[in-house]
């Protein structure tokens, strides 16, 4: 039996999750909001997160209905994400490891994503679509390591909703990605974007560039058709975003389906931020059904960032017989899947 907690503290949610042989125990989480229009910066983020990790920690804790004692390993993100937020969640775990007396792990952000899914929805080797603000990714696990197949070339697609919305000047709360999702959920009138595969990589910043010019007139040069009156056609908030989610959800599942042909499977599992768009679920549902296949896919307790999922990942790391030595306990912004050596899996 393992009892670890997680945390995740990679971007603007900082979270504590307690894991015990399984069973959820604690996850709670807090957001750092920023008004319409405005990205949250690395400064005002880490600020966001000293003030509130102490709190969360002892809510956690609370919740869990735990003595520290019972505690096995504290897990915190080692990377990828941004430094000085990351920083955070490292130091208060190292902190939490000397207080307690107990052993300390650095956990990929992306391998707690992937092995949260797998715990949640018991997919059992699937082609993972990661998906989020910092990471667009395909991904296969082969011979212990999740190999990746494709990847975003330029921004991620979270990225890319994100800056499109502070174009248009939607609000932040609870996430750009979501008020896009609910703006498309109101238009049928699809607008045609630039549509950017490149074998198994994607690319979002041409598209991004693209649509904001038809969204800004300031910008707009050529892009808007002159009707037969001369006059160019207005589009409005819910149109761009239901063609921009059509779009790139489109080019996901195209290299999503690649994949699998590639390697033969009948499973997907989305993960990331982004993984909880139904639209993304449905248009990756229907490419599967074609093929015989099945979508799997969490709900926004698992699938946004939170620590539940550093906890986890740490506790199957740990129960393998990892362990890591002090001198090792610091962060890094750029940290890949496929660095990972995945000894928890016998598969």
């Amino acid at each position: 039996m393992v009892c670890s907690l997680g945390i995740e503290g990679s971007a603007n949610k900082i979270g504590i999750g307690i894991i015990r042989d399984g069973e959820e125990l604690a996850n709670v989480r807090r957001t750092y909001i920023t008004p319409p229009g405005e990205g949250f910066m690395p400064r005002e983020t880490a600020k966001h997160h000293r003030e509130q990790i102490v709190n969360l920690v002892k809510q956690a804790i609370s919740e869990a209905k735990i003595n520290p004692t019972e505690i096995d390993v504290i897990c915190y993100t080692k990377g990828p994400g941004m430094a000085q937020p990351l920083l955070v969640g490292a130091i208060v775990a190292r902190t939490l490891s000397l207080v307690w007396n107990k052993p300390l792990l650095g956990v990929n952000h992306c391998i707690g994503h992937i092995e949260m899914g797998r715990f949640i929805t018991k997919a059992q080797n699937p082609i993972v679509l990661y998906v989020s603000g910092g990471n667009t990714q395909v991904i296969a696990y082969s011979n212990k390591r999740y190999r990746i197949f494709g990847e975003t070339i330029d921004i991620a697609v979270g990225n890319c909703l994100d800056r499109f919305a502070r174009i248009i000047k939607i609000s932040n709360d609870p996430s750009p990605g979501y008020n896009i999702e609910q703006l498309a959920k109101n238009s049928q009138n699809y607008i045609k974007l630039p549509y950017s595969v490149k074998g198994m990589d994607v690319s979002f910043s041409g598209i991004l560039s693209y649509i904001e010019e038809l969204a800004d007139p300031s910008k707009r040069r050529q892009k808007r058709k002159k009707d037969e009156n001369g006059a160019e056609p207005e589009y409005s908030k819910e149109d761009l975003c239901y063609s921009l989610q059509e779009t790139i959800f489109a080019m996901l599942v195209e290299i999503t389906e690649r994949a699998m042909a590639h390697c033969e499977s009948t499973e997907v599992l989305i993960v990331g931020g982004v993984g909880c768009n139904l639209r993304l679920q449905e248009m990756m549902g229907i490419m599967c059904k074609e093929r015989g296949g099945k979508v799997f896919a969490t709900d926004e307790r698992y699938c946004i960032d939170n620590g539940l999922m550093i906890a986890h990942a740490g506790a199957e790391m740990h129960r393998a017989g990892i362990r890591m030595p002090w001198d090792e306990s610091f962060i890094t912004q750029r940290y890949r899947t496929d660095e990972v050596l995945v000894t928890w899996r016998d598969d």
